[in-house]
């Protein structure tokens, strides 16, 4: 029976990125195509759907090409969205747009989009339409959720609702596709991709939560992202909103004075904000919405008519990405 293990699936997808050789003219189109894939991540999206086909079956042949394809799609959404964001940190290094400029950084991006798809139809013919299917409602899914997060910009305040649903279309639904493809790929039951898809929501609605705590709460060394960005950036994550969900009307009037202050100074800014967060216990708050999107994602898992033996490498996933500290 050959289940790989987490790292090892790790290890078969740098392979295949790094055998994986891009086009060299213009070579300022597929230089940031090159840079940015090479800035390593976690990888989360492709190993999920090689793990995903591997629970199902022995080989996972089937799902390699996809599963690159859905990490150049990813990188390309980061491409954009660090230009929309003006980021100019990214896996603690140089995002594409700093790193050349705004419009080289659109156009490569516009490439990977397209070069995703153009690995997407390599995808075995029996398998193609639904492949297809579930990758597009997703990458529509990212699009809306990027959108929701610019409308939400221009908000003093959202709700807790309001901030899942677009965290659930901006970052879960890829990683709900990337498992449903890879279940797709080893024959899964519809059932079973369906379970899947449920399972990669709560996995990404606790993934994105721990991104929001540790970018105030984590450590810079290891983020690999400034600490404190979103704060500086004045963005409405689940800390925010869970503060100002505690606060008087009053004084979450301050709060927000403080937080959307474009003339503090950024170190300033950030102990300000975080002396509400500490004050207030939010930490531990979104430490428990975390713990219970892990649980209703484990508990998807569970219902998967599976031996626990081809389940043990989601599990490992699943865990490590939670309470991760980068």
């Amino acid at each position: 029976m050959a289940m790989f293990k987490a790292d090892q699936l790790n290890t078969i997808f740098s392979e295949l990125i790094q055998n994986y050789t891009f086009e060299k003219e213009p070579r300022k189109l597929y230089e940031p195509i090159r840079y940015i894939l090479n800035l390593g991540g976690k990888r989360i999206r492709p190993m999920l759907t090689l793990a995903a086909c591997n629970m199902f079956s022995d080989d996972i042949e089937p799902a390699k090409i996809p599963a690159l394809a859905i990490e150049v799609f990813h990188n390309f959404t980061l491409i954009h969205d660090d230009i929309m964001d003006n980021a100019s940190i990214r896996r603690g290094k140089e995002t594409v747009h700093k790193r050349w400029d705004a419009n080289v950084a659109i156009l490569s991006g516009d490439a990977m989009s397209i070069l995703a798809y153009k690995l997407l139809a390599q995808t075995p013919l029996e398998h193609i339409q639904q492949v297809m299917n579930i990758f597009n409602s997703c990458a529509i899914g990212v699009c809306e959720g990027q959108q929701l997060d610019m409308d939400f910009e221009s908000r003093k305040m959202i709700a807790r609702d309001e901030y899942l649903r677009m965290i659930e279309l901006k970052t879960a639904v890829l990683l709900k596709g990337a498992l449903q493809i890879g279940a797709t790929l080893g024959n899964a039951s519809t059932k079973q991709v369906e379970l899947l898809g449920n399972f990669g929501i709560y996995l990404g609605l606790s993934f994105q939560l721990q991104d929001d705590l540790l970018d105030a709460f984590g450590d810079e060394g290891t983020f690999g992202k400034a600490i404190g960005g979103d704060i500086v950036a004045g963005k409405n994550t689940i800390l925010p909103v869970e503060t100002a969900a505690l606060l008087s009307p009053e004084e979450s009037e301050i709060f927000l004075k403080i937080l959307k202050s474009n003339n503090l100074k950024a170190a300033d800014k950030i102990s300000m904000v975080k002396d509400y967060y500490i004050r207030l216990n939010i930490k531990v708050a979104v430490e428990r919405l975390i713990t219970h999107y892990h649980a209703k994602a484990a508990q998807m898992l569970e219902q998967l008519d599976l031996d626990d033996s081809r389940k043990v490498t989601m599990v490992a996933i699943m865990d490590s990405l939670v309470g991760r500290k980068s």
